[in-house]
């Protein structure tokens, strides 16, 4: 089904984020990165025999796989912007994307404990130098996609936020699906940092079960991370109300005079995007045209459906 355009007396429905050609690059290349520092870091796990060098290649193997959801969730949101299949657009696919990731993400955290616990009644010798010069090169690597994918998230939706000059834009301005490609690279570097600090205990003091326990220390702390991205990207899955403030500015919008709202719905319909139905009751009921007007100039309300009605009792 094509796209709808001008000709077709539509207005538009593409509602993607603002640096959301930027993020799809940068997924791609981080996906590439992690893969290749992914082969290493199993090989060498299992060379050494370091549990936190294996975890953490394995670890990142699911992780690449996860950032590959991410970047083709940008690609598809891209191309079928425009599809009149798609109701408001595909601009809320990255929630589904990274609600998928953070999901992902805590599935390794328990593989990881799990893991992590049987290396701990079941130590083995581990060749401590070569495991360590393989950890901190994936922590160099993760450090790198960490910083790909910060360097045009939060910064760039803070740039267009300060431009408009509105703070209340950012809380539904944030992109969920490069959150979770970040939470996914930090967990790596996180697991990076443990892996190092494990082999050095196990070096320097013959702390062997340091690499287990540590592994579970992570486990931990990636779940919470997880936890964080499932309950901010369902709610937007399940049209929460995205902003207060905003709802507040649209309240404050149409209620002048005699006029009153009987019913909003406000929802999210993709990064910096909202989306709102109003009904307002009034007893001297205007065209929707102008309640529109009042609504044209609130930042990040893409969407607007206005029906007016007379107050009950009132005749014309």
């Amino acid at each position: 089904m094509r796209g709808r355009s001008p000709e077709d007396g539509q207005h538009g429905h593409v509602f993607l984020g603002v640096a959301h050609d930027k993020h799809e690059r940068q997924t791609w290349f981080v996906v590439a990165l992690t893969a290749a520092m992914m082969v290493a870091e199993i090989i060498a796990g299992a060379v050494y025999g370091s549990m936190a060098l294996t975890a953490d290649g394995w670890h990142m193997a699911t992780h690449a796989a996860a950032l590959a959801i991410s970047a083709l969730a940008y690609r598809f949101a891209r191309r079928h912007a425009e599809d009149a299949r798609f109701s408001f657009g595909t601009g809320n696919l990255g929630e589904l994307a990274g609600f998928a990731s953070a999901i992902i993400l805590a599935l390794i955290a328990l593989l990881i404990a799990y893991e992590s616990a049987i290396r701990l009644f079941n130590p083995v010798p581990i060749r401590f130098n070569e495991a360590m010069l393989v950890a901190v090169l994936g922590l160099g690597v993760n450090l790198l996609s960490a910083w790909l994918l910060s360097a045009g998230g939060d910064a760039a939706q803070h740039d267009h936020d300060h431009h408009h000059g509105h703070d209340h834009a950012h809380a539904h301005g944030q992109d969920s699906n490069i959150r979770a490609a970040f939470a996914h690279v930090a967990a790596d570097a996180l697991t990076s940092v443990l892996a190092i600090l494990a082999l050095l205990g196990g070096r320097i003091y013959g702390w062997t079960w340091l690499d287990a326990v540590i592994g579970i220390v992570g486990a931990v702390i990636i779940l919470r991370w997880s936890y964080g991205l499932i309950v901010s990207s369902a709610a937007t899955l399940l049209d929460t109300v995205p902003d207060k403030k905003l709802a507040a500015e649209i309240l404050q919008a149409l209620e002048i005079g005699g006029d009153r709202v009987s019913d909003l719905h406000l929802w999210r319909l993709g990064p910096g995007h909202a989306g709102v139905i109003a009904s307002v009751i009034s007893d001297d009921p205007q065209n929707p045209d102008v309640y529109k007007r009042r609504l044209s100039g609130i930042v990040g309300l893409s969407h607007m459906t206005v029906e007016v009605h007379r107050c009950p009792g009132d005749h014309p």
